[in-house]
């Protein structure tokens, strides 16, 4: 989501501060917070949303994982936790394997004129509402495998950006041996794209086979993006609204997302359908400007490219299948309630401003 409540002096303050882009690790050093209004940051706040997410009914539209085997992959929403509700924990309840490739948007890259390299950190911990979350031992071993050309370590930019921040929590919730490698994704072709997952793929790969690790249950990957950010109000000036803002052209763009979701996202995994995700949602003349507004153009093709080639190095052609967990928007249902949480909104839902929610898993 397009967040507003980062500001200037943030970007400034983290320039001055917390910039690293060499392999210099700070054992000590831990993330901090960016959202502490959108997103829970202490124990009792998280055990709350989870008490009131639970009261709610389940999401009864589509088919659930019946016999709750672990996702190897998963997509996952990062809006504010009173919007998203329960597809969080109906997605990321299934992510069983303590070490995460979290994969997520780099809003702010411009700003740091990053793009065409995937953004690791140097911090040693994340904070998390139940204590510090270590980030695993085996990024500094992707990063000595992994050419220099595909990646930068960029303190600033992961001090800036709240998409990985929102999982924190409810995979932690899950899971309080849960250890973490954060990558967040600018600007980058889907020819670029391609160019990095697979190497990165055969790094994890090798990675995994060296510490006898099974994919979904030891490892995992958790991808995250909104969907459709639309309206004409409230967006920096600009107008997503390619439909219009009454209940019909509402309808037809959440039409428009099951058609990216049920044609690039659901079912077998190929590559063909990844780069036809990067057709919906980017320009054919400038892959940095939007087609249609899903925030996570790059962190989503990205990810699956990468699942791609590491389910073809396990299972040697057997693809990934995806399996629709839900879809919501910020204006779609009953939002829950987190005012009394020290909790609240970083933007407004109305027919005129929201954003679109999917969460798919992979197996």
């Amino acid at each position: 989501m397009f967040k507003n409540n980062i500001s200037c002096l943030l970007i400034l303050s983290s320039l001055i501060f917390g910039s690293c882009n060499n392999r210099g690790f700070d054992q000590a050093s831990v993330r901090p917070l960016v959202d502490t209004v959108g997103f829970a940051q202490y124990a009792w706040q998280m055990d709350s949303v989870m008490t009131r997410i639970e009261r709610l009914s389940p999401n009864e539209q589509y088919p659930e994982n019946q016999d709750h085997q672990p996702w190897k992959v998963c997509i996952s929403p990062h809006d504010d936790y009173t919007y998203v509700g329960s597809l969080y924990p109906e997605v990321l309840q299934y992510i069983h394997a303590k070490t995460l490739l979290l994969i997520g948007v780099a809003h702010k890259a411009q700003a740091l004129n990053l793009e065409d390299r995937i953004i690791f950190d140097s911090h040693a911990y994340w904070k998390g509402p139940y204590g510090n979350v270590p980030v695993s031992e085996m990024r500094e071993e992707i990063l000595h495998n992994l050419d220099a050309s595909i990646y930068e370590v960029n303190d600033t930019m992961h001090r800036i950006e709240h998409s990985l921040e929102a999982l924190i929590p409810f995979l932690q919730y899950f899971n309080h041996q849960v250890k973490i490698i954060p990558v967040l994704v600018p600007y980058m072709s889907i020819n670029r794209m391609e160019s990095i997952a697979r190497p990165l793929s055969d790094v994890l790969f090798s990675m995994l086979s060296d510490h006898n690790l099974h994919w979904g249950s030891d490892f995992a990957m958790v991808i995250t993006t909104d969907a459709v950010h639309y309206g004409d109000e409230e967006w920096g000036g600009k107008n997503y609204a390619l439909f219009g803002c009454d209940s019909a052209g509402n309808a037809r763009a959440v039409e428009h997302e099951f058609e990216i979701i049920n044609k690039s996202l659901e079912g077998m995994v190929s590559k063909e359908k990844i780069r036809k995700f990067s057709d919906f949602t980017v320009q054919e003349s400038d892959y940095r400007e939007y087609k249609w507004t899903w925030c996570g153009r790059y962190s989503v093709p990205l990810g699956l490219l990468t699942a791609y080639y590491l389910q073809d190095h396990f299972s040697g052609g057997e693809p990934l299948e995806g399996i629709m967990v839900g879809y919501s928007s910020s204006i779609d249902h009953e939002h829950i309630f987190v005012d009394d949480l020290m909790m609240g909104r970083t933007a407004v839902a109305t027919p005129h401003h929201w954003v679109g929610y999917a969460a798919i898993g992979y197996r």
